[in-house]
């Protein structure tokens, strides 16, 4: 006769010597034995996760960094001469140089940008955007990296945006905002 019933550490089995593993114990097992198998199975494949789906990080490296930038000083601003200055855009510059790209501006409207990050034709997206941005169907924010406060006096996270699916792209620029 078997015995089944929760039990803490060993349990006596009447019948002597075998000892099972019953309800609670064998779910947190099959836990134990899923957490290892998905861990294995990004370790096998060479942690290349995050990835980009249409390569974005490994083109801008060395090589153009597309910014869409709209002006919202402090965080951007264009002047006469098509020239971008603001907070967002010494980020972005300094996060250029940190992968040895050139940027490449292209100034627009909001929803002409959020429009061409939605179709990948930019890398970066930036314009003073805020967690609570309304392009949120078309681009993917990045992790708050500053908190500013808004002209009623809330306080407002700052984002950038990055293509929807452009994961290593996006992990890289907010390891660096972070680091700022």
């Amino acid at each position: 006769m078997v015995v089944y019933g929760v039990v803490l550490g060993r349990h006596d089995n009447p019948n002597g010597g075998e000892h099972h593993l019953v309800g609670p114990q064998v779910q947190a097992l099959r836990g134990l034995l899923a957490a290892l198998l998905v861990l294995g199975v990004l370790l096998v494949s060479g942690c290349g996760i995050p990835k980009d789906s249409r390569g974005s990080l490994d083109a801008a490296t060395g090589g153009v960094l597309r910014v869409g930038v709209s002006a919202n000083p402090p965080w951007t601003q264009v002047d006469a001469a098509g020239t971008v200055s603001g907070t967002e855009a010494e980020l972005v510059e300094r996060y250029a140089a940190t992968i040895g790209a050139e940027i490449d501006w292209q100034v627009g409207s909001e929803a002409v940008l959020a429009d061409a990050i939605h179709r990948a034709d930019l890398d970066i997206f930036i314009a003073g955007l805020t967690s609570d941005s309304p392009w949120t169907d078309k681009v993917a924010l990045t992790m708050p990296y500053a908190t500013a406060q808004a002209s009623d006096g809330s306080s407002v996270k700052m984002v950038m945006a990055v293509p929807m699916g452009e994961n290593a792209l996006q992990v890289s620029l907010e390891r660096f905002l972070a680091e700022q």
